[in-house]
């Protein structure tokens, strides 16, 4: 895992153009880090992931993506055109997005194919959504409250994933 998480740290920094010197700028993460992340030395701790992550203006999902899914990354573009309308038509729906937000949502089709105009809004509001609640578990993990929260999402997971939620509906064959 290290070594795939060097070789995407030095892919994303290659897109960018940058050095080391440049990522540390950018990232506030110390440049012996870094160096040991590329070198495959290191597992970096969150925090430091999240600071790379914002330096590169990425999510921190796509330190972790394999590389042969980009091509399908560029399909995905072309096939929903209307993304890019929906960009120009309402910015503000999509300020601090990073790529990755992007390619997930360029690869989501509607009902019977690609997305319309409504259907890109109301994806791009779900997901403003679904980033909003993931910055508020990561401050709740970071907090005094961490062993609670954990907990609590064990017993959700539990309940919609095993108990009687997804693997109970696959298992009836709904």
């Amino acid at each position: 895992m290290n070594h795939s998480l060097g070789e995407n740290l030095r892919r994303l920094m290659s897109r960018h153009g940058w050095t080391i010197e440049e990522l540390v700028a950018k990232s506030g993460v110390d440049r012996r880090t870094i160096r040991a992340i590329l070198e495959g030395r290191s597992k970096p701790q969150p925090a430091t992931l999240h600071r790379l992550a914002a330096g590169l203006g990425i999510s921190a999902d796509e330190f972790f993506l394999d590389p042969a899914q980009l091509l399908y990354r560029r399909i995905d573009r072309q096939t929903n055109p209307l993304v890019q309308e929906a960009v120009e038509t309402s910015p503000e729906l999509f300020a601090r997005w990073t790529e990755a937000d992007f390619d997930e949502l360029h690869s989501r089709f509607g009902a019977g194919g690609c997305l319309t105009a409504e259907g890109v809004q109301q994806a791009a509001q779900e997901m403003n959504a679904k980033h909003a609640l993931h910055e508020k578990l990561s401050v709740l993990l970071e907090s005094s409250h961490a062993e609670v929260v954990r907990g609590i999402l064990e017993l959700l997971y539990k309940q919609v994933v095993i108990g009687g939620g997804v693997l109970a509906e696959a298992a009836s064959g709904e």
